[in-house]
């Protein structure tokens, strides 16, 4: 008799009944143990997981395209809408805060100022809130192959991605009809888009796990983004506002400037504006924020690969 053969055998013979070993009978476990068998979903280590996702690399760059291609197929602008949202709510903002509530003054370049954060604030908002509903959204999906799960958020940030390429085309076009003129640093803005993306998929999976089994949580998305929107300056200046206007101390907007969506539009309007001036530590933090968001986010999400899909 084979070694399968046997373990089947075993375990038909001494195998415990609803997972409870009697006397004289060898626990399941240790059968499978001793004749070398694993569970079909078990979790792989984290080099084997790695490899099974870059195995299929164009399962997610196809899945993304084609939800890109979906998402808007029935509005009559299609496409259109991802540069059109951004900058409607640009001009929304512009009203309200930089003409009625004054939040604009001293702020050289307003225009760009404000579009260049809606710009860079709406992809990460994006990546975040897609993601979140990457794993709850595609249980039937998941339940019906066996792939890496961390596919799914990952095709969703590369999705607002491809969107934002779109985006940043428009956004260049209105910070140069504002008066911004080319620089030497504009060729650092694709290493800025990586850092932020590289955030922007950490951010997604932490949130993909979170969102797997906490169902609530596409309930409070909406009012967490919306807070975080106000707290990171997207339309107003922090050092202006917090130290000059509110008289609180420097420590204050320091630590405002270490949130990761306030960082990255910092670095961005510094590679876009000449007038712009950039805090000295801005590029250490978004590169802390990459790498620390996509190592320990990927890390947290394989955790418990074993659970998506499961009830």
């Amino acid at each position: 008799m084979s070694q399968p053969e046997s373990a089947i055998a075993d375990a038909q013979a001494g195998g415990p009944k609803n997972g409870t070993p009697t006397k004289g009978q060898e626990p399941l476990a240790k059968l499978a143990e001793r004749y070398g068998l694993r569970r079909a979903i078990a979790r792989p280590s984290l080099p084997v997981y790695l490899r099974q996702l870059w195995e299929r690399r164009h399962f997610v760059t196809t899945y993304a395209t084609a939800r890109n291609v979906s998402k808007y197929s029935n509005s009559a602008l299609g496409q259109l809408w991802q540069v059109l949202t951004p900058l409607l709510n640009a001009a929304i903002y512009w009203l309200m805060f930089g003409l009625i509530l004054g939040t604009s003054k001293g702020i050289t370049n307003y225009p760009a100022f404000l579009v260049t954060g809606m710009f860079v604030f709406t992809y990460t908002q994006r990546s975040v809130t897609s993601g979140a509903k990457s794993i709850s959204g595609n249980l039937s999906l998941i339940r019906a192959l066996h792939f890496p799960r961390a596919a799914l958020p990952l095709a969703y940030t590369i999705q607002e991605f491809q969107q934002l390429v779109i985006s940043m085309g428009v956004l260049v076009v209105l910070v140069v009809i504002t008066g911004e003129l080319p620089t030497w640093l504009w060729l650092l803005i694709p290493v800025a888009l990586a850092l932020q993306t590289m955030f922007n998929i950490g951010a997604s999976l932490v949130l993909a796990r979170v969102g797997a089994s906490a169902r609530d949580l596409n309930q409070l998305l909406p009012f967490i983004m919306r807070t975080w929107l106000y707290a990171s300056g997207v339309f107003f200046s922090i050092q202006d506002r917090v130290v000059n206007g509110a008289h609180l101390p420097q420590w204050v907007a320091d630590v405002m400037y270490l949130n990761p969506a306030a960082a990255y539009m910092e670095l961005m309007r510094d590679l876009l504006m000449k007038t712009h001036e950039l805090r000295p530590y801005i590029w250490q933090v978004c590169v802390f924020w990459g790498v620390f968001a996509l190592i320990g986010g990927f890390w947290y999400f394989w955790r418990a690969e074993e659970k998506y899909g499961r009830g």
